[in-house]
């Protein structure tokens, strides 16, 4: 979505990520003023996917450019509505999902119904928005949240190589030896 954007051409965003400049705008932004449907509503099960999301916001967004009478690679001027927009519906899609995830991990005794951890990484734990969306979604379902640092978030070599110093403080699963290890490549 940055990308189609064109958010690297934004005065506020020319030096952020992607992700990073979405959720920038986003803070200033009206997200009522663009509605998305939610992905895989008819789906239930834990799945996520935000390809059609894509579909619609990439509509969305060439619909915008054809009102504001601007090419592809010009800044709309609801380039902030369009980011919160998006930020609310992908965080409502992975609340969604994850407090399925939860509820059927302990309804089927998958994780203790006390003390139970959500642990969450990656890019989508560095958004402040989501996170606190999880936040709340733990501390109703009685679970704690884990989530790394945000600098620690932005990568996913960063975030192999946090869990590697973690398993290796804790003497859990770390190899000494790498004889006899075989792997392919893609």
């Amino acid at each position: 979505v940055a990308r189609r954007l064109s958010l690297r051409k934004h005065p506020e965003c020319h030096s952020m990520a992607g992700g990073k400049a979405i959720e920038h705008l986003a803070q200033t932004g009206n997200q009522e003023q663009l509605m998305f449907h939610l992905p895989m509503m008819q789906y239930r099960n834990c799945n996520f996917s935000f390809s059609g999301l894509q579909n619609l916001v990439n509509n969305a967004i060439a619909q915008k450019e054809k009102e504001e009478g601007i090419q592809e690679g010009e800044i709309l001027s609801c380039v902030k509505d369009v980011a919160a927009a998006v930020q609310h519906v992908v965080a409502v899609h992975i609340l969604q999902r994850t407090c399925r995830a939860m509820l059927f991990c302990v309804k089927n005794s998958i994780l203790p119904s006390k003390n139970a951890t959500l642990v969450v990484s990656g890019g989508v734990a560095s958004n402040q928005y989501i996170r606190k969306g999880l936040q709340k979604l733990a501390d109703v379902n009685d679970f704690a949240l884990l989530c790394p640092p945000p600098r620690l978030c932005t990568d996913n070599g960063v975030m192999i190589a946090w869990n590697g110093i973690e398993r290796l403080r804790a003497g859990v699963g770390v190899l000494h030896s790498t004889d006899g290890i075989c792997y392919e490549p893609k």
